[in-house]
């Protein structure tokens, strides 16, 4: 298993907080990555949230494979944030980690958000496919607002590594993970939060339903559904392809992963959409043991659970500051203060979603529509 710590909120925080509560947490993961995914960004990128920020780590000759690439693309770069790093026993450092802002080629200006995005994603799996191979190049996002940081360590150890607990790299919305290493080789890639388009996830448990869910979404034809070297990286694919992609409310991603039974679905309004999206959508549907954590690029927060509820999962806090966790003591770390009689421990049916801001906290019932 992996241990989970989301936090979403009205005021910027440092993701020190996220991995404070995953050392709460340590007997669910070994130290052996941590996944970092920032959104709605403070301290210096408060003022660049228009431009698109590329994540990720590079070899000295991979950086310059990025330079070469993005001036030939027509990215101008803004800023340069790389964290000052700090020698920590056991953590071999690489030669670039980076977020890297840039203004849109001349040409993207006034193009609609849509192009923009499908260019960002594009760029991102262009230098992926050009520094995979002698991994040279890793790069996990590309997107405004957003910064993500990947390394394999000890999540403590790697926040003092990275200089979070010194720097001000601050967001309102922080999704960690510890990584437990059981299905997989250590890879970067692997590492969760995964990232595609302004939508995020991150999961504890085992995709068992891995293999007809990730041919079916590599048969839709969208260049953005490749990797998979992990089997938690399709939840985030589903979430793209259900939200952005055929435009369906939020809620309905509850009913791709998890369709109801007929008897059930009868009991809904949108039966008959119920009854569609199964058909159509079966081979998304996932076979657990799973609980999913996500953003949307709004910045509605979520988790749910897989119908089998084998994997621990807690939503609690404040109007304004809301924890997404494993496990309640990872609550307590986050958010101490707070009434633990209105703790959510959601259940197979349930969807709990926190609105943009953490202004509120609510429970979607799958069986009520």
């Amino acid at each position: 298993m992996c241990r989970l710590s989301a936090i979403t909120s009205n005021k910027y925080f440092s993701p020190m907080e996220n991995i404070l509560a995953l050392e709460t947490m340590k007997e669910g993961h070994d130290g052996s990555g941590l996944g970092l995914t920032l959104k709605n960004l403070g301290g210096e990128f408060e003022e660049l949230k228009a431009y698109p920020i590329l994540s990720g780590i590079c070899s000295k000759k991979g950086i310059e494979v990025v330079n070469d690439y993005m001036k030939k693309k027509g990215f101008r770069l803004e800023h340069i944030w790389n964290p000052k790093i700090k020698t920590v026993k056991g953590i071999v450092p690489r030669d670039h980690y980076f977020a890297r802002v840039y203004e849109y080629p001349a040409a993207y200006k006034d193009k609609s958000a849509e192009e923009k995005e499908d260019l960002l994603m594009n760029t991102r799996l262009a230098l992926r496919n050009i520094g995979e191979p002698d991994e040279s190049i890793f790069v996990f996002s590309f997107y405004p607002d957003v910064i993500t940081l990947k390394e394999v360590g000890d999540p403590l150890e790697l926040g003092e590594f990275f200089g979070l607990d010194r720097n001000d790299l601050k967001a309102k919305i922080i999704f960690a993970q510890g990584r437990q290493n059981t299905n997989y080789q250590i890879y970067l890639y692997a590492c969760h939060p995964f990232f595609i388009q302004g939508y995020c996830s991150m999961t504890n448990g085992e995709n068992t339903a891995f293999v007809p869910i990730r041919e079916f979404l590599m048969s839709r034809g969208f260049p953005g559904y490749m990797g998979y070297n992990s089997d938690s990286e399709v939840f985030t694919h589903i979430l793209h392809y259900t939200a952005r992609q055929l435009n369906f409310p939020l809620s309905y991603y509850k009913d791709v992963i998890t369709p109801l039974k007929a008897s059930e679905i009868e009991n809904r309004k949108d039966s008959g959409a119920l009854r569609l999206i199964k058909q159509s959508l079966r081979p998304l549907c996932i076979d657990g043991p799973n609980m999913v954590i996500g953003f949307t690029p709004d910045g509605t927060c979520f988790m749910v659970q897989d119908s089998k509820k084998l994997r621990p999962g807690v939503v609690a806090g404040v109007k304004g500051k809301y924890a997404l966790m494993s496990e309640e003591c990872g609550i307590d770390r986050a958010v101490s203060k707070r009434d633990k009689s209105k703790d959510i421990f959601p259940m197979k049916y349930d969807m709990v979603v926190v609105s943009p801001g953490a202004e509120e906290v609510k429970v979607w019932n799958q069986l009520q529509g």
